[in-house]
């Protein structure tokens, strides 16, 4: 073999290493890749059935609810437009009350419910991720706008 074709097949074995590589550092990427959902988008069935994700809203008042001899608990999250419930099995951080902001990651059941692997709460009464504040807004947005406004129900 002639050294210039000997170079030529180092050059092609190395591309090859480096796709190998490209394709592994991808594949972590894309596995370990969580995306953040509002409750609307889950009931509009935006969020992905078979794949973890994160939901995050508002705890719903009076939805918090403690099952006697364990650490399982069960709450709804809202944006104010929909409201998904969440059952969670583990230890809820300090912050963690009803009305306040909670992210919760894990996947949707077949019944419809969340069923977390871990929950977050906010920790600053005035920071809400841009992502939450913008979905909850948009969400208040669309249900003000189903609604008859005041004037046409005068009417």
């Amino acid at each position: 073999m002639k050294a210039r074709h000997r170079r030529f097949a180092w050059i092609g074995a190395g591309l090859v290493a480096l796709g190998v590589a490209v394709a592994l550092v991808l594949n972590a990427f894309q596995s370990n890749l969580v995306f953040f959902f509002t409750p609307s988008q889950v009931a509009a069935k935006e969020a992905p059935q078979a794949r973890a994700f994160r939901i995050g809203g508002l705890v719903e008042p009076g939805s918090l609810k403690r099952e006697s001899n364990s650490l399982t608990v069960q709450f709804r999250v809202t944006d104010t437009a929909q409201s998904i419930p969440v059952t969670y099995t583990g230890l809820l951080p300090d912050l963690f009350k009803e009305g306040k902001g909670v992210v919760a990651q894990g996947r949707l059941g077949s019944d419809g419910s969340f069923h977390a692997t871990e929950v977050l709460a906010k920790h600053d009464e005035n920071y809400m991720p841009p992502e939450a504040k913008d979905a909850i807004d948009q969400a208040q947005r669309k249900s003000a706008m189903s609604l008859p406004s005041l004037q046409e129900t005068k009417r």
